[in-house]
């Protein structure tokens, strides 16, 4: 028998899971519940923040792999060009204040149908908290804290959103918890043009990287 035939029979006779066996498309993998905010080169995904009190921003560059907001009068910010998740998520990001001594992040979210402002760093330098929660601001109601905060420093900055919890954690330190449930939130007029998702700064400069979204289940 000729070499060809005696081939070709062998490979009629082999089990078709055998020679199919590589044809078989790979399983599906899970979609990552964590997106990138920000690529580390460029201002993708992102617009400049230029109306409001954001008309007279400072110059927003990308370099170091970092988001540079320089000194706004008053405010320098960034928005998010898509719209977020409104409920069960997590921001995460790292921030520094490198000029100034007001707020060098002022992270704006959704909480349902309305947004709240985390402010890191006003008033003076070192105060926290969201703004504005019963028509108070973050120096004044119960999520108000106070942080020593060190120029050129970068610190993790992470804001969890759910029905029942609006928790803030600074270095893995837990500064805030709210319940959100029979409070009045909004924000300042100030912060309106940071809808749905932004970062600013006030009469500060600051530095951003690592931004990311997760959705929780």
């Amino acid at each position: 028998m000729h070499r060809p035939a005696a081939l070709l029979i062998c490979l009629l006779l082999l089990p078709t899971s055998f020679l199919c066996a590589e044809e078989k498309p790979e399983a599906p993998q899970p979609e990552s519940k964590v997106k990138k905010l920000f690529d580390g080169k460029t201002l993708k995904g992102w617009k400049i923040n230029d109306k409001g009190y954001y008309k007279d921003h400072g110059e927003v560059s990308v370099k170091d792999g970092a988001i540079h907001l320089a000194k706004g009068d008053p405010a320098t910010g960034i928005v998010l060009s898509t719209q977020p998740p409104k409920m069960n998520y997590e921001v995460r990001l790292e921030a520094k204040r490198v000029a100034g001594s007001d707020f060098f992040c002022g992270l704006t979210f959704p909480v349902a149908d309305t947004h709240q402002t985390l402010i890191v760093g006003g008033w003076g330098g070192g105060v926290t908290g969201l703004s504005n929660v019963d028509g108070m601001a973050a120096v004044e109601n119960d999520t108000t804290g106070y942080t020593e905060f060190e120029n050129d420093k970068w610190y993790k900055i992470r804001v969890r959103v759910e029905p029942k919890a609006i928790r803030v954690w600074i270095d893995d330190e837990k500064i805030i918890h709210l319940n959100p449930e029979g409070r009045r939130l909004d924000i300042w007029i100030e912060q309106d043009t940071s809808k749905p998702l932004g970062i600013g700064t006030w009469y500060t400069g600051s530095a951003l990287r690592n931004i990311e979204i997760e959705k929780l289940d």
